[in-house]
This record gives structure tokens, C-alpha cells and sequence, in this order.
């Protein structure tokens, strides 16, 4: 198994970093936005074709 490749850190979020891009098992992910989370957690019908959601709730898009 791959370990992760990071992009640059463009921000943070809840004490996590967001990274530009994660690049793992010949994928590559772009940072799309923020989830919208509520006291019962992260709603996946938020997301779009393409798209995943990372702890602690930042959605990135497959770009490859």
C-alpha cells in the first residue's frame, strides 16, 4: 500500500491541515470545500460525482 503524497497546505480546519491535493493508489485528490456537519455528523448526500469526504469533514473531488 502507498502511503499518502500531500500538496501544500492551504489551510486548517478543527486542528487538521487541508491539503491543495492528496495523491494515493494512482489517485489524485483536489480540495473542494468544507462539509456542512451538524451534531449528528456529516450528511453524505452533500456530495457530488467524484467527490469524497476526509475526516474532519473536507470534501475533495477525484481529478485523476
Amino acid at each position: 500500500m502507498q502511503h499518502p503524497v500531500y500538496g501544500p497546505q492551504i489551510g486548517s480546519y478543527l486542528g487538521k491541515p487541508i491539503y491543495k491535493t492528496i495523491e494515493a493508489e494512482g489517485t489524485k485528490l483536489q480540495f473542494v470545500r468544507k462539509a456542512e456537519c451538524d451534531s449528528d455528523g456529516c450528511p453524505l448526500d452533500q456530495l457530488e460525482q467524484d467527490e469524497v469526504m476526509m475526516k474532519p469533514g473536507l470534501i475533495y473531488k477525484k481529478v485523476a
